[in-house]
């Protein structure tokens, strides 16, 4: 199965990354198509975006300031089919993506993926005190995933602390 492509540009607000993508995702090659994924309803209640977009359309959001990617690139059916090795090369690929393409925040879609990626064993949800990259912010933010036991609300509160923060930023520049 292919791998899903990432949108990266220069200049992201925020970078959303995932564990890997789903099989449904890498059928029809766009970020969190799985149906009981609740990725596209949390972005749209949280006020991340002004409208509820389909994952057909990830890479419309790269007009957003908002692109996408995974610590592991191969589709697999959950997170515990991805071995240590391609966690480990993943590690130090998505490093290497964050130093070149520096979005402003890092959007860890889950504590897992941002675990595995910082090696970091006690963290909390929003905003991070400590960054792996320079200047990119860090952020951990819920599992989207239908299999999460957190109450919608809840999830997308933490989501709307991200919204908030970056429509302060925005008012900060004008």
């Amino acid at each position: 199965m292919d791998e899903v492509m990432d949108h990266l540009d220069y200049g992201l607000s925020v970078l959303f990354i995932g564990f890997n993508p789903s099989l449904r995702s890498g059928e029809v090659g766009h970020h969190y198509a799985n149906p009981r994924n609740n990725f596209w309803r949390i972005l749209y209640q949280s006020g991340l975006t002004p409208r509820l977009y389909d994952a057909s359309e990830d890479g419309d959001l790269i007009k957003l300031g908002y692109g996408f990617t995974n610590i592991v690139a191969r589709p697999t059916r959950g997170a515990e089919d991805i071995t240590r090795e391609e966690y480990e090369q993943g590690r130090e690929i998505l490093r290497a993506k964050l130093e070149k393409y520096r979005p402003r925040i890092a959007c860890f879609v889950g504590k897992g993926v941002y675990t595995e990626y910082s090696r970091k064993t006690q963290v909390n949800w929003g905003f991070q005190p400590e960054s792996v990259v320079q200047e990119v912010l860090e952020f951990v933010a819920p599992s989207s995933s239908g299999l999460v036991r957190m109450k919608m609300d809840d999830i997308i509160g933490i989501y709307r602390q991200l919204s908030d923060y970056i429509a302060s930023e925005r008012e900060d520049e004008w």
